[in-house]
This record gives C-alpha cells, structure tokens and sequence, in this order.
C-alpha cells in the first residue's frame, strides 16, 4: 500500500504504506523503488549523529503512517531504553533503504515492511533472525516463508470495496467478484491504483495472478481497463477524491481499499455501514518488524520488537493503524466485528513467489495496459 497521513476516524491512509496501512497507503514508486534510495548507500549510525557507544538509546525505522511521538514515548517507558522512531517513506521506500544500507544500517529495529517486499529483507539479510519468547499463537499464520528474520505485528486485507448506498439509490446491484468489476454493468465505475506507484495497488495486482493465474491476469487487467477502470496514483487520491462513500465529493462507487475500510463509514447511530468490502477480492497484507543486522544496538532493537508485540501497544494497533493486531486477544473496536471482517480465503501468493514475479508482473502490467 502507498501511504499517506491518516486521517482520524477514517479508513486507512494506503498500505504502500499499509490501513490508515494500512495508507499500510502515498509516495513512492514500486517499480523504481530501488532508484529512490541511491543516495543512502554507505548511510551509518555515524551519518545521523548517534553514539554507538550509547548503550541506552535504540532507533527503530518505520514506514510513514507510523505513531511516532506517541511511540517512542511509550516505548521508552516500557523497555527502559531511550526509543528514537526514524520515517523512511512507503512500505517500498523503506525496504529499497534498508537493503541499500545493509552493513552501515540506519538503526537497530524496523517495522513496516510488508509481504509485497519481504522476500527482499529475506534474500538480502536484512535482518538477523530473531524468535521472540512471547509471539503471538496467531503469529505462526502470517510468518513469511517461515523466516525467523520477520516478525509478524499487525495484518489486514487490501479489498475492492463498494458504495452500497450508492448502488440502493440507482436501485442497482452491486459488484461481488473480481470478474464484475470487468463486466460492462460496472463500466466507468471503478477506480484502482497504479501497481507501479502504490503498494496498494501492488496488492491488487499480486491479488489478481493468484486469482487467474500468470496465464490469466494480463488479460483481467486488459479487461478492466477497457471497462473504463481509472487509475490513481495512491490510496488518498482514489479513495478520498473519487469514491463516492468517502464523503468528500468523489463519483466513483467502487475504490481498491481495505476490508477494515467500512468500519469508518458508519451510519450516525452506528447501526449500519454506507459501504463494504467484497471479501472475495482481498489480498491480505500483514506488516513486520525486526532486529537489522549490524544493529549497535541489537539488544535494545529486540527489546523494541518484544514491546510491539505487547499487550499494551497490541490494544493500539486497531485504533492507530487500522490493521488487526497480531495478538488474537488484543482490543479492536466492536463495529468491526459486523463492518471489518477478515476474508476466509484471500487471493495470496507466499513471499517467495512475489519476490520472484513482482517485478515481471508490473512491467507486463504497464506495457499491457499503458499506465
């Protein structure tokens, strides 16, 4: 997911970069990501002012969408070190700056890199192996590839979601299927993002090969597009300036977003939602963090990821991030029980394989399709 700021009480800010994740979802470019961050290579602790001799202090690098203040405060207080957060963009940004810096990395921990990029942290060890003793009985679900080297905080769903009562109003049915989206009832309907720019757009593209295959999706996507899909560059853009069920003056009735997304457009009383996810196009997303190798301080990066994994920031994730926290008995706002559900059978590949296709996909995508 591309990510941008959250705005409070909406749906998430998207993935790259992931809900609010997922905003997960803004700037940077999936495809080039690795031009975005040449100018860092040889970047070290030393390059940013920190004392490696300071035992106490421990940097973790997040994505964009992250609580910073509000984490560090937290952190520092529960760990007894002193927690400096460090942005580092999208979900893409950060990764294409973790693996430019391996050896000399910008800090100890991270969080944020998400299942579109991990293989990536994995092929390049990034990241040393760490188990923490307390993981979550959930976590063992969203492990990539089952590497020790990414621990798995928080998840979701990136899903196309509808304007029901748009569709109530022109007394017309709404789409369920990825194949709707392509039939000529649904034309000039639909806004997505561009795989190439947003992660999650990416989302929707991985999404669509595991749904019709590498024999199938180009055609899928050749189909959307002469229905009259349009395109956005990032989560902002399409879900707050063209869907009709944001609220700010958009016409389009059918937006790429999260399954958490309706829990945001609650009617006044809170009794119904004006929108829904069509569970049968989400892809899930599930973010990570981890100890970076090389870290001047790796036993205050463990103490951070073991924090994240705690009750107490577990009960903030749902409220902050618009993700489900990794911990099963972790608070999560009661409406998402009837307006964000999870997807019983999400359209996904494991990390390996979109770290083996991605790349191919969206060059096939872009040529095909012109975007």
């Amino acid at each position: 997911m591309n990510r941008t700021t959250r705005r409070s009480g909406a749906a998430p800010a998207g993935r790259a970069v992931g809900i609010a994740r997922f905003a997960r979802l803004g700037g940077g470019t999936v495809a080039s990501a690795a031009a975005l961050g040449l100018a860092l290579t040889g970047c070290s602790a030393a390059d940013t002012g920190a004392d490696e001799t300071d035992r106490n202090s421990v940097t973790i690098v997040v994505h964009d969408s992250f609580p910073n203040d509000a984490f560090a405060e937290a952190a520092s207080e529960a760990t007894g070190y002193d927690v400096e957060v460090v942005s580092a963009g999208d979900g893409g940004e950060l990764t294409n700056k973790l693996v430019l810096t391996k050896g000399a990395p910008l800090g100890d921990a991270f969080f944020g890199v998400d299942q579109v990029f991990a293989s990536r942290i994995i092929d390049e060890e990034v990241a040393e192996p760490y188990a923490p003793d307390e993981l979550p009985a959930r976590a063992a679900d969203y492990l990539a590839d089952g590497s020790d080297a990414l621990v798995p905080v928080d998840f979701g769903a990136t899903c196309i979601n509808v304007d029901t009562a748009w569709f109530e109003r022109e007394g017309r049915e709404a789409p369920e299927s990825f194949e709707d989206l392509a039939d000529p009832a649904y034309r000039d309907l639909t806004v997505l993002m561009d795989p190439t720019a947003s992660s999650t757009g990416a989302s929707f593209l991985i999404g669509t090969v595991a749904h019709f295959g590498e024999d199938g999706y180009l055609g899928y996507w050749e189909d959307l597009m002469a229905n009259g899909a349009r395109i956005e560059q990032g989560w902002s853009d399409a879900y707050y300036g063209q869907f009709s069920g944001s609220g700010e003056g958009g016409t389009l009735p059918i937006v790429l977003s999260y399954s958490s997304s309706p829990a945001a457009t609650l009617s006044e009383d809170g009794a119904s939602s004006t929108t829904a996810a069509l569970l049968d196009t989400c892809s899930s997303q599930v973010e990570y963090a981890g100890v970076l190798a090389g870290a001047a301080n790796p036993d205050g990066a463990r103490a951070v990821v073991d924090y994240m994994l705690s009750g107490e920031f577990q009960d903030t994730i749902a409220e902050t991030m618009y993700m489900y926290p990794i911990d099963e008995g972790a608070t999560v706002p009661e409406a998402w029980v009837d307006y964000a559900p999870l997807p019983t059978e999400p359209n996904d590949l494991s990390a390996a394989e979109i770290g083996a296709g991605l790349d191919g996909w969206l060059k096939a995508v872009s040529e095909t399709t012109g975007l």
